[in-house]
């Protein structure tokens, strides 16, 4: 069904395959870009991804004006304010982000800072604040096949006084450019491979079925569910350069799918999660993700049993009755738990993940007042998702 009203937008140009990272120089000549400052992490650093995307790079005459590799897993606003400084003192005019969603997030917060002019962009929090300012030509090379963070227009940085994850949903924050190239993920650790493909899974799943879903976001989320379904446990298990490729663009195009139609109950619970307890984000869709699924069931169950076709493929969707399709999909992703679990240790429960039961009260109190919950398609109060996080742990 096709809503009263919907907008979407997918502004970032996608360079996906053989040589993409070659093509960087040309795209930022042509955003009339000489000196950009490249941000990524230590460890990328250490293990040689860098080096692989400043050869390419200075390959074709090309060279950067500064490298900061001092980002953590969970940048805060300081960090940004400090990057921020040092893209002015280094005289640079635009940004490459190389590494998962922390670095991409932290360099949407620095482009923000920019951008705005301002310090401080505490008040830019929440949905379609943020301007667009002046331009500050942006390409981002994700590390990871789950954030989606090249192609979305949302940010997600930490409040560190508060513990809170922060959150900015606009167009402008889009990327000018995302480069998909499977030197990227080659290297990508099973764990953290199983951990951000089921966040890929996530966005998908609940861009399909939240409340401001539309027939554009459903493209990209159906697609991605069948990549997803396809090639994850390949991609975990051999590392494949067809199924790792496969799931940076399954990635990207679940990113795309939840930026413009949002996300839900899953994630609001996982913010919490991160900003109370440090769960890693990818860890904590891939514990919740069914439990939040079977408290939906009721109100949306038709539409989790449309997934299951793109999941599961024709033979198992054809052979399952109607309406018992959707707590099939379900099943189905226990099921991919379980395998990862068993193929990389992470971790199927809270306690697993290292959570404390004390700190359950807090993260329930904290996830009703995330902005993802408003469009989950059940209302749901603090005792549902205490009850929720009970299930899970």
């Amino acid at each position: 069904m096709i809503p009263k009203y919907y907008e979407f937008q997918n502004s970032t140009k996608i360079l996906s395959g053989e040589f993409a990272l070659e093509n960087i120089p040309t795209e930022l000549k042509m955003l009339n870009a000489k000196r950009p400052l490249f941000l990524s992490d230590e460890t990328l650093k250490q293990i040689g991804t860098l080096q692989i995307v400043l050869d390419a790079i200075e390959k074709q005459d090309f060279k950067v004006g500064k490298i900061y590799t001092q980002i953590p897993p969970d940048s805060d606003l300081e960090l940004i304010k400090k990057i921020a400084k040092i893209y002015k003192e280094e005289n640079c005019d635009s940004i490459i982000a190389l590494g998962g969603g922390s670095v991409i997030d932290t360099a949407k917060g620095v482009r923000m800072v920019l951008s705005q002019e301002i310090e401080d962009i505490r008040n830019l929090m929440g949905a379609e604040i943020l301007t667009y300012g002046k331009h500050i030509p942006f390409v981002a090379i994700p590390t990871t096949a789950g954030t989606g963070s090249e192609v979305t227009a949302v940010a997600v940085i930490l409040e560190k006084l508060k513990q809170i994850k922060m959150e900015f949903i606009s167009y402008n924050l889009l990327p000018d450019v995302a480069v998909i190239d499977f030197r990227m993920t080659k290297t990508l650790p099973k764990k953290i491979a199983a951990s951000t493909g089921m966040d890929a899974l996530c966005h998908a799943i609940e861009a399909y079925t939240c409340l401001q879903k539309n027939p554009m976001s459903d493209a990209y989320a159906i697609s991605a569910i069948k990549l997803i379904g396809e090639n994850l446990i390949e991609s975990v298990e051999k590392g494949s350069k067809i199924a790792r490729i496969a799931m940076a663009n399954a990635s990207m195009m679940a990113g795309v799918s939840f930026s413009n139609s949002m996300v839900g109950l899953v994630h609001a619970i996982g913010h919490a999660l991160g900003g109370v307890c440090k769960v890693p984000h990818g860890n904590a869709m891939n514990i919740l993700v069914p439990f939040c699924m079977k408290y939906n069931m009721d109100k949306i169950g038709e539409k989790y049993g449309e997934i299951l076709l793109y999941l599961a493929g024709e033979e198992v969707y054809l052979n399952t009755p109607k309406d018992k399709r959707g707590e099939k999909t379900v099943k189905i992703i226990e099921e991919m738990k379980e395998k990862l679990n068993k193929l990389t240790g992470l971790p199927i429960t809270l306690k697993e993940a290292g959570v404390k039961k004390e700190d359950l009260p807090e993260v329930a109190k904290k996830a009703i007042n995330d902005g993802a919950i408003i469009v989950n398609p059940k209302e749901a109060g603090y005792e549902d998702v205490l009850e929720i996080l009970q299930e899970a742990y």
